[in-house]
């Protein structure tokens, strides 16, 4: 079966890759790049943008009391650490990649060039983008919106922990109702946090979707990837 969407953007939670404890765990990591793999054997053209969260949080810092602009800055190389072992794991199984960070720092990554960035994916290779948008006060979320709407990417895949959105959080409550599909309007006015509200602006000003989905089993992205109902769709028009 081939896959609806020709391009897509993959946005992975750090905290996920460090299994709730931190730093990175090995099991997890080549987990991530199984499944990328599984994109990419589609078709596929696909980058990812990973999070920072299993070494630093740039919020958490500045809750803290550390200077946001010097946090962020801390939580935007933290997922250049993250993209480069995403890259070792995804070339460890047969799969070539780039990384390419909007922070420059040319001896460990390529810099970000839009352009580049698009001829890597026509050539068949994993493009992990890193260094969030290389300012701070903008969420790797934010990021992801932002680098999906530059290289006109079908849609954005956000995994999660969960199996797509609920009314209220279903760890919490188990009469919690899950959504197949929602407006960004909806996202917005409901107030559910599944991505900044600057991200989900910034997905509905370029009609951009994003399915929400739960990413620790394996086979739900190829699946979400050729279509499959999977997760909760989140488009101008849901209907």
């Amino acid at each position: 079966m081939s896959a609806p969407y020709q391009r897509v953007l993959i946005k992975l939670s750090g905290e996920m890759l460090g299994g709730g404890e931190g730093g990175i765990e090995l099991d997890t990591l080549n987990f991530f790049a199984r499944e990328i793999k599984s994109v990419l054997e589609l078709g596929v053209q696909t980058s990812i943008i990973i999070g920072g969260g299993n070494i630093f949080r740039g919020i958490a810092g500045a809750a803290a009391g550390m200077d946001r602009a010097g946090a962020d800055t801390m939580g935007m190389l933290a997922t250049v650490i993250n993209g480069i072992a995403l890259q070792d794991a995804l070339e460890r199984h047969g799969v070539k990649t780039r990384v390419m960070s909007a922070v420059q720092m040319p001896q460990v990554c390529e810099p970000y060039i839009r352009r580049r960035a698009l001829r890597h994916m026509e050539k068949g290779r994993a493009v992990i983008l890193a260094g969030g948008t290389g300012n701070p006060y903008f969420s790797t979320d934010t990021a992801a919106a932002l680098r999906g709407a530059e290289i006109h990417a079908d849609v954005i895949f956000k995994a999660t922990k969960v199996d797509g959105i609920y009314d209220k959080d279903p760890m919490k409550h188990p009469d919690a109702v899950r959504f197949s599909k929602l407006s960004y309007m909806d996202v917005l006015g409901r107030g559910l946090k599944i991505m900044d509200s600057t991200a989900i602006s910034l997905c509905m000003d370029n009609r951009l979707p994003i399915v929400v989905l739960r990413f620790d089993l394996p086979g739900r992205l190829a699946a979400a990837v050729r279509g499959e109902p999977v997760g909760t769709l989140v488009t101008a028009d849901p209907a």
